[in-house]
C-alpha cells in the first residue's frame, strides 16, 4: 500500500489550521488521521496539533499486528476520546482557549478492508469502481436536512453550513461514529478537511482522483479545491 498525503493554507487564510499525518503500522497496514482546527488567535491550530499528536501516539504505541476488528474500533474510538481529554482540559485552564477544537478524521487499512473514525466534518470516502462517502458530517445543516427541513442541494450554499455540533475537544465527552468498509485491491481511501468536500461535489472528487496518477492525486484534489474557490485550508490524504 501507498499513502500520500498534502496540507495547503489556501488563498484568504493567514494560518493553516489543518493537520495530516500518515504512517505505516506494519506491512500490511497503514493510518491516516486528518485533523481541522478551530478557535480564535492560534487556538484552532493548537487544538489540531494537539489532538493529531495524541491520536498518533496512542495507535503507534496500541496498535498489533493481527488483532481483531474490535480491537482496531476500540483503539480508534479511544484514541479520540482520550485526545478530545486533552484538548479540553487545555481549554478549560486557559481562558484565551476557551471553545476550541478541531474535527479527526482517521483509518487504518488493512489488506482489503478500512477502519475509518470521524468526529465533525472532515470526511472519510472510498474509491472504488465509483466514489461512497463513508463519514457523516456532525454539521448543523446536516441535522437540518435529517430533519427534511432544507434540501440536499442547499447543504453547502446554507449560511451555517461551517456550524458543528460535536467536536473534538469541545465538551467534556465526545462520542465518534465507527464505519468499517470493504474495499477491492485497486480501492482508494481518501480523508479530507472541508477545505475540498465544501467546495467541491463528491463526482468532481472522483474524476481528479481517477484522471491523476497516485502521487500527484493529493496535490490535484488541493488544486481542484482552489480552482472551486475554496477560502479555507485544505488537506488531503489518500490510502492506494
Amino acid at each position: 500500500m501507498d499513502i500520500y498525503e498534502k496540507t495547503d493554507i489556501g488563498c484568504k487564510r493567514s494560518e493553516n489550521q489543518d493537520r495530516v499525518v500518515t504512517m505505516r503500522l506494519d506491512d500490511s497496514t497503514v493510518f491516516a488521521v486528518v485533523c481541522d482546527g478551530m478557535g480564535g488567535e492560534n487556538a484552532g491550530s493548537l487544538a489540531s496539533e494537539k489532538a493529531i499528536e495524541v491520536v498518533c501516539d496512542r495507535v503507534k504505541s496500541a496498535y498489533r499486528s493481527g488483532c481483531d476488528a474490535n480491537s482496531v474500533k476500540s483503539l480508534l474510538i479511544n484514541s479520540v476520546r482520550t485526545a478530545n481529554a486533552v484538548v479540553h482540559d487545555i481549554a478549560s485552564y486557559d481562558e484565551s482557549k476557551r471553545g476550541m477544537g478541531t474535527t479527526c478524521v482517521a483509518a487504518i487499512r488493512r489488506g482489503n478492508m478500512a477502519y475509518i473514525v470521524n468526529v465533525g466534518d472532515s470526511r472519510a470516502y472510498v474509491i472504488d469502481g465509483g466514489i461512497v462517502r463513508i463519514t457523516k458530517d456532525h454539521t448543523y445543516v446536516m441535522s437540518l436536512y435529517e430533519k427534511g427541513q432544507i434540501r440536499f442541494d442547499e447543504l453547502r450554499t446554507h449560511p451555517k453550513r461551517n456550524m458543528l455540533i460535536r467536536a473534538v475537544g469541545v465538551e467534556e465527552k465526545v462520542f465518534p461514529d465507527f464505519f468499517e468498509a470493504e474495499l477491492s485491491e485497486n480501492g482508494i481511501v481518501l480523508l479530507c478537511s472541508d477545505g475540498l468536500c465544501g467546495v467541491c461535489d463528491d463526482e468532481q472528487i472522483l474524476e481528479a482522483v481517477e484522471n491523476t496518477p497516485p502521487e500527484k492525486t493529493a496535490e490535484a484534489l488541493i488544486e481542484l479545491a482552489l480552482e472551486n474557490g475554496s477560502t479555507d485550508n485544505i488537506t488531503t490524504a489518500l490510502i492506494y
